[in-house]
């Protein structure tokens, strides 16, 4: 364990290190490269009416047989012919209290929305043979026998998901026919000290978008995915914009198994995303970006329980020109995190965070090239080795508060990829110096008060600091309850 002993230097306007680190004007942020505005909810030009009345949030066990998978593909499919692009496949409640639709997998089409009404549900089936790709009887297993399909796949262009509805994956239902849950799977296949690579299993995604440019999601509520929510990978041009993802809904009781692998909203391989105005509380992490993403902006977001605002594991073809504006982090493990390791790294760089408040954050800065597959980063190097290095450049934190102590962090791998980092104006309340661990890293300080030891002990570790005092960003009224 280290904290960071640094030559300290004193110096007033722009500042360049011998490692390559300038201290930049506020203003210059790389972000999403489209001009993005609130989304609009289209006109239906075909409308499903709920036959199924949902207890609660709950579906009876007598509706299990009665599936509306084929009505829905079924409208879908003829959506090129009976609509016009930009127009909605509406799921709206019918007579008599009904209000839930039963479904398994669905692929959306080129053009279109599906729109899910207010009070309405939509539940995922609870039956693995509807998953199966490979075989029959190949999803919902442990080991894994082959892979599931998403419950809603997107593979065209112009696609949204839309509505203040509720899309259900009853991730901690017992599957149909089996004394277990997605989530139990997932529990079942955890990593141990026994098994450290953990048991393959399958289970679906709730939503699986490539190749699908310009896909929309729009104040649409997600529950209790039994995998990641939203994943979107190879794709130029999505939106996320006052999505709700909730999971678990109810707290599992003591013989239920804890979501795992529910990350929120996962892209890779993309450009210019923007992700807005949502509320994320899933129990992994809350938004991870994937290797292969660049232009990116994430904008006035509440994230709750989760692994916080993450980069990683896998950033072995790049990723860059990222912008986290406006962001609130209430008990995430972590809240700024970028994690890899020697099998899976590369370049990472340009990436701006700013006016984000956090509370009750076990680490709430991670730069980190030890990533060994744990909820948090340990703070020693384990070893592993490869040629997939880890390489984090212009990394910028400006006007971060966190109003409770927590460990900070920041890590290069070597002497040839050190960690190039600046920060201005970064709080920690209550933060102390053996909370500190700071590595192989090039750091220009400007109104920051984190406790970075005794300069000139650790040759190591170069220090700038442009204005040592501290200019704290409030924090007033940003906690907010979970929508």
């Amino acid at each position: 364990m280290m904290f960071l002993n640094a030559m300290s230097v004193r110096a007033s306007g722009r500042v360049l290190l011998a490692c390559g680190v300038v201290a930049m004007a506020s203003g210059a942020w790389a972000q999403d490269t489209r001009v993005v505005t609130e989304p609009k909810i289209p006109t239906a030009c075909v409308k499903l009416e709920a036959k199924i009345a949902a207890v609660g949030d709950m579906l009876q066990e007598a509706d299990e047989a009665n599936a509306d998978s084929a009505r829905i593909q079924e409208a879908i499919d003829g959506f090129a012919t009976k609509c016009k692009p930009g127009q909605a496949v509406e799921l709206a409640a019918g007579a008599k209290g009904a209000n839930a639709f039963l479904s398994g997998p669905l692929e959306l089409k080129e053009g279109m929305t599906l729109l899910v009404d207010k009070g309405v549900t939509l539940f995922a089936s609870r039956n693995p043979k509807d998953y199966d790709v490979t075989a029959p009887g190949t999803c919902g297993t442990i080991p894994s026998k082959g892979p599931c399909k998403s419950f809603i796949t997107i593979r065209a262009k112009n696609v949204g998901i839309m509505g203040d509805g509720v899309i259900d994956g009853r991730g901690g239902a017992k599957l149909l026919g089996q004394d277990i849950s997605w989530w139990g799977l997932a529990v079942k296949g955890e990593p141990t000290d026994a098994r450290p690579a953990g048991i393959p299993y399958s289970d679906p995604r709730l939503i699986s978008a490539a190749n699908a440019d310009g896909f929309t999601m729009y104040r649409i509520t997600l529950h209790d995915s039994p995998n990641f929510h939203v994943g979107v990978s190879r794709t130029v041009g999505f939106t996320a914009w006052g999505v709700h993802l909730k999971t678990p809904v109810h707290e599992p009781g003591p013989n239920d198994p804890r979501p795992r692998n529910t990350d929120g909203i996962d892209p890779g391989a993309s450009s210019d995303i923007t992700i807005a105005h949502s509320w994320i509380d899933n129990g992994d992490d809350n938004v991870a970006i994937k290797t292969g993403v660049t232009h990116m902006s994430v904008i006035d977001n509440h994230f709750y329980s989760g692994h916080g605002m993450s980069i990683g594991s896998e950033t072995n073809t790049g990723d860059s020109f990222l912008l986290v504006d406006g962001l609130t982090e209430d008990h995430t493990t972590s809240g700024i995190r970028i994690k890899s390791n020697a099998t899976r790294g590369g370049l990472v760089h340009d990436m701006v965070y700013k006016n984000i408040c956090m509370r009750d954050v076990g680490v709430p800065i991670a730069i980190s090239p030890y990533y060994n597959n744990q909820t948090i980063e340990g703070f020693v190097d384990p070893g592993i080795k490869g040629d997939r290095i880890p390489d984090y450049k212009s990394i910028t934190l400006e006007n971060i508060t966190d109003l409770t102590p927590g460990d900070v962090l920041i890590a290069g791998y070597d002497e040839a990829h050190r960690t190039q980092m600046n920060l201005v104006n970064v709080t920690i309340k209550g933060l102390t110096p053996d909370k500190v661990h700071v590595k192989l890293a090039d750091i220009v300080e400007t109104g920051t008060d984190l406790p970075f030891g005794t300069p000139g002990a650790d040759k190591e570790v170069k220090l700038v600091v442009v204005d040592a005092k501290a200019k704290p960003y409030s924090c007033e009224g940003k906690f907010l309850p979970m929508r």
